[in-house]
Formats: C-alpha cells, structure tokens, sequence
C-alpha cells in the first residue's frame, strides 16, 4: 500500500476526539491561555475525573483536596496536562490493533518518552521531549490497523521492536513507521516540531542540519528497543550510535548505562494502556523529572 493511501484509510488513521482536539489546540498555542484549557476540559466529564485523580495521588503529597480542574491545572502544570491529553488521545483512538501486545507498546512507548526527557540535559525541548517519545512510534499502530496482512509478513520476519524494524519496514514497503508517525501527526494537526522529529528519527541528519529533538528520540528509541530485545553490553556497544550521541554531546556511560531510566514496570504500563490508573503510570515519571 501506498503511504498516501494509508494515511487516507479512516480504519488505520482514527480521528482525534473533538474535545481533545480543542484542548490540544488551546495547549499548543504559543501562550495558552489555563482559563480555555480549564472550560474545555470541563466539558468532559472522563478527563475531569482524571485530572482530580491525578492532582490529588499520593506522588504530588498535596495537604488539602483537589477539587476542581482550575486548581489541578494549577497544581499540575500545562505541559503534564498536555502530556496527559496526548496519552488520553492515543489510547481513546487505539484500544486494540491486531498483532500487537499493546501492553508491551506502551511500556515501550513510556519508556522511550522518560528517556528522551532525561536526556534534554539543556531542558531546551522539555515542552515536547516527553511527548515526542510517546507517540514516535505510533505509526506502528497505524500500519497494522491498515494493512494488517502485509504487517504480519513483516512481523514473522523480524520482532516489532527490533533496532532494524525500520530499515525492514522501508525494505518493504519505501517506508516505516517513522514516516507513518509523520502523517498521523499532521493529520492531528500536532505542532511542527513533533512531526519533523517524528519523520527524521531514523535520520536525523538527512537535511544536512542538526535536529535536536529527531536525535534525542533516535538515541531514546535505540536504547530503548535494546532493553525490549534484551540486548547484552557487548550489543549495546556494537550498535551504539556513537555519530547522533556525539551530535548531542552525549556521555557514552548515561546512555549504556544498566538503568539510565527507572524502566517501566508491567504494572505501570498496564495501568496506562487502561487509562484507569494514570497517576500510577504517571508516578514513576514524576519521581524522575
């Protein structure tokens, strides 16, 4: 299947939930403004409950109830409320797709959003490090949903979260989940900076320019995906992309390190694939950033 007509297929790409579009929208403004993000909210009863769930969990050890979603957004910040309406999107749009664990592509998925986090030691991409981890892989989802018997063929060939699943996929079809990714966040109308990031992962430098964000999820991905596949230290070194971590200035023992995050746990990722526990999936970011 062509890309063109993948990213068409309304099977493969789902629409993002209206309320959720307009938060987002309002979120990514230059200067949102919490007043708009508090109203809109407001309207759905499901984020509301969530947002309280969240403000008043043990990680944020706040004395006093948190009763409204003024005082959450207060208590939370904008940019962990945007975090949460990613998440609440992808999972409301993805519940299940054929041939995937979903389970374990979230603990991915969170995995290679806290890593990309901690390694914006500048803190200069801190409004969207966590995010872009998220959904980097996304277009996964959206290829298996629309052509599922053409990514079985692919995953008989070589595991999901392989360090060579995109160049497998590229083999096949002229193009990966990378690209994929790319669509599906400008058809959700995701700030540029994600959709850029999202399309050069696997290349950051095929500009001929320095894409900071593309290079953290390129070095987040491959570390993370080592842990999926239970790569050895010898693995590790012999796959090391040493030219992007040179690119980032990057220390080679943070990234090779046993536990350079604190790994999601089953537990955590089955709490956020269900959406009923986030705090809980949420908490272990927390502790970390």
């Amino acid at each position: 299947m062509e890309l063109g007509q993948l990213l068409a297929s309304p099977l493969a790409l789902p629409s993002i939930p209206k309320v959720i579009a307009l938060v987002l929208t309002e979120l990514n403004r230059q200067e949102p403004d919490p007043k708009n993000v508090s109203a809109l909210l407001e309207r759905d009863p499901v984020m509301t409950a969530r947002l309280l769930r969240v403000a008043n969990s043990a990680y944020f050890q706040h004395s006093n109830q948190i009763g409204s979603v003024t005082d959450a957004l207060t208590l939370l910040g904008l940019i962990e409320v945007r975090d949460m309406t990613y998440a609440a999107a992808l999972i409301s749009s993805f519940r299940q797709v054929g041939g995937l664990a979903m389970q374990q592509f979230w603990r991915y998925s969170l995995d290679t959003a806290k890593l990309t986090r901690e390694l914006d030691r500048s803190g200069k991409l801190k409004p969207w490090a966590f995010t872009a981890g998220l959904i980097h892989a996304i277009g996964e989802l959206v290829m298996h949903l629309g052509m599922p018997q053409s990514m079985a063929k692919v995953d008989a060939k070589i595991p999901v979260f392989s360090t060579k699943r995109a160049a497998a996929e590229h083999e096949a079809f002229g193009y990966s989940y990378a690209q994929v990714g790319a669509g599906f966040a400008r058809a959700w109308n995701l700030p540029t900076i994600l959709v850029e990031a999202l399309k050069h992962q696997h290349a950051p430098f095929e500009r001929g320019g320095f894409e900071p964000l593309a290079c953290l999820l390129h070095l987040a991905a491959w570390r993370c995906r080592a842990q999926e596949m239970g790569y050895s230290d010898d693995d590790l070194l012999k796959t090391y992309p040493a030219e992007v971590a040179l690119a980032l200035k990057m220390d080679m023992d943070t990234v090779l390190g046993r536990d350079p995050i604190c790994w999601t746990t089953a537990q955590e990722a089955a709490a956020f694939s269900c959406w009923g526990e986030w705090g809980h999936a949420r908490g272990a970011v927390i502790r970390e950033g």
